[in-house]
């Protein structure tokens, strides 16, 4: 049984489906996705659809990201978020469907978007989106924090449970993993011109494709 991480899509939906075609899941494996679905790259709605795919062939625990939490207010009727929204990436997403969210987001797709989960954790690791508190359990995180924190504005030292972090959101420019040996970042900014990154967690074989699908190579 593989525990795989995936960093942050954005819309990204041929990297997506460059990263499950050498991953190749198995029933047992689990893949833990860090949320950012959504926003800023061409394909939102492919995102969706390969990832509810991909729900029938393995285990995947899908996080929320502050990009899919905007969405969803906006979708609940803050229409005074929309503008907040569309600037900061959602143009694309609003463009991918036909420029009428909410009134046409599938109803699979929003179902999916509300059923992701905070903070997931296994006997070694944990994952969030964002970033997180080391002295609170993982179970009381602050929800502004999982969501919209940065590794920019804090870094934070190691939980207290001794269990390693898995984080996306603080974008790595250099396309490398950023690894500080109890907290891992896998956000390696595909829509921005770097990569896509999935990482075997307990093993750290890395497997990264860039937006057009493009291989980077194995690594690891």
């Amino acid at each position: 049984m593989r525990i795989i991480a995936i960093g942050d899509i954005h819309g990204c939906a041929a990297a997506l489906d460059a990263l499950i075609d050498v991953v190749a899941p198995r029933p047992e494996d689990t893949i833990i996705t860090l949320g950012d679905y959504v926003d800023r790259g061409p394909d939102v709605p492919g995102v969706l659809d390969r990832l509810l795919d991909l729900q029938q062939r393995c285990r995947l625990i899908p996080l929320r990201g502050n990009h899919e939490q905007l969405l969803l207010w906006v979708c609940e009727g803050r229409r005074e978020l929309f503008s907040d929204w569309r600037l900061g990436g959602g143009e694309t997403t609003w463009a991918s469907y036909g420029r009428h969210l909410p009134e046409v987001l599938p109803a699979r797709h929003l179902q999916f978007l509300r059923d992701c989960r905070l903070v997931y954790e296994t006997e070694h690791h944990f994952f969030v989106h964002g970033n997180y508190e080391a002295d609170k359990p993982l179970d009381a995180q602050d929800p502004y924090v999982v969501l919209w924190d940065s590794l920019k504005r804090r870094v934070p030292r190691r939980h207290f449970s001794g269990k390693t972090a898995i984080i996306g959101h603080s974008r790595q420019k250099s396309g490398n993993i950023l690894d500080l040996g109890y907290l891992k970042c896998i956000n390696t900014d595909c829509d921005g011109g770097g990569w896509l990154t999935a990482l075997d967690v307990a093993y750290g074989r890395i497997w990264q494709a860039n937006k057009t699908g493009k291989l980077r190579g194995k690594q690891g």
